[in-house]
Protein backbone atom coordinates (compact mmCIF):
# COMPACT_ATOMS: atom_id res chain seq x y z
CA UNK A 1 0.00 0.00 0.00
CA UNK A 2 3.50 2.01 0.33
CA UNK A 3 3.07 2.86 -3.73
CA UNK A 4 -0.85 4.36 -3.38
CA UNK A 5 -0.73 7.61 -5.94
CA UNK A 6 -3.62 8.93 -3.67
CA UNK A 7 -3.21 10.64 -0.52
CA UNK A 8 -4.71 9.67 2.40
CA UNK A 9 -5.66 13.37 3.98
CA UNK A 10 -8.28 13.45 1.03
CA UNK A 11 -9.54 10.16 2.19
CA UNK A 12 -10.10 11.24 5.46
CA UNK A 13 -12.22 14.52 4.34
CA UNK A 14 -14.07 12.49 1.88
CA UNK A 15 -15.60 9.76 4.65
CA UNK A 16 -15.82 12.40 6.92
CA UNK A 17 -18.14 14.69 4.16
CA UNK A 18 -19.98 11.03 3.85
CA UNK A 19 -21.22 11.57 7.59
CA UNK A 20 -17.86 9.75 9.49
CA UNK A 21 -17.06 11.48 13.15
CA UNK A 22 -13.77 9.23 12.92
CA UNK A 23 -11.78 7.16 10.36
CA UNK A 24 -9.34 4.82 10.87
CA UNK A 25 -6.09 4.98 9.03
CA UNK A 26 -6.56 2.04 7.88
CA UNK A 27 -9.81 2.91 6.59
CA UNK A 28 -8.44 5.63 4.39
CA UNK A 29 -5.96 3.65 2.63
CA UNK A 30 -8.57 1.20 1.82
CA UNK A 31 -10.38 3.78 0.32
CA UNK A 32 -7.25 5.45 -1.75
CA UNK A 33 -6.95 1.56 -2.40
CA UNK A 34 -10.36 1.48 -4.08
CA UNK A 35 -10.37 4.82 -5.53
CA UNK A 36 -7.35 4.40 -7.41
CA UNK A 37 -8.40 0.84 -8.84
CA UNK A 38 -11.26 2.66 -10.17
CA UNK A 39 -9.54 5.64 -11.05
CA UNK A 40 -7.43 3.26 -13.19
CA UNK A 41 -10.46 1.19 -14.94
CA UNK A 42 -12.22 4.59 -16.12
CA UNK A 43 -8.80 5.15 -17.56
CA UNK A 44 -8.11 2.44 -19.27
CA UNK A 45 -11.82 2.84 -20.64
CA UNK A 46 -11.45 6.69 -21.52
CA UNK A 47 -8.07 5.72 -23.28
CA UNK A 48 -9.97 3.17 -25.27
CA UNK A 49 -12.36 5.83 -26.48
CA UNK A 50 -10.11 8.44 -27.39
CA UNK A 51 -8.17 5.78 -29.65
CA UNK A 52 -11.13 4.77 -31.27
CA UNK A 53 -11.39 8.05 -32.41
CA UNK A 54 -8.25 8.49 -33.44
CA UNK A 55 -7.05 10.86 -30.84
CA UNK A 56 -4.17 9.96 -27.94
CA UNK A 57 -5.25 12.55 -25.72
CA UNK A 58 -7.94 11.42 -23.25
CA UNK A 59 -10.84 14.24 -23.28
CA UNK A 60 -13.18 15.21 -20.38
CA UNK A 61 -15.88 13.64 -22.22
CA UNK A 62 -14.04 10.22 -22.57
CA UNK A 63 -13.85 10.45 -18.72
CA UNK A 64 -17.68 10.94 -18.39
CA UNK A 65 -18.21 7.93 -20.90
CA UNK A 66 -15.94 5.85 -18.92
CA UNK A 67 -16.82 6.68 -15.69
CA UNK A 68 -20.75 6.08 -16.47
CA UNK A 69 -19.52 2.57 -17.96
CA UNK A 70 -17.37 1.33 -15.20
CA UNK A 71 -19.66 2.39 -12.83
CA UNK A 72 -22.70 0.66 -14.06
CA UNK A 73 -21.07 -3.00 -14.07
Amino acid sequence: MADLELAIAPMHRLCKKAGADRVSEAAAKELAKALEEIGIKIAKEALDFAMHTGRKTIKAEDIEIAARKVMSR
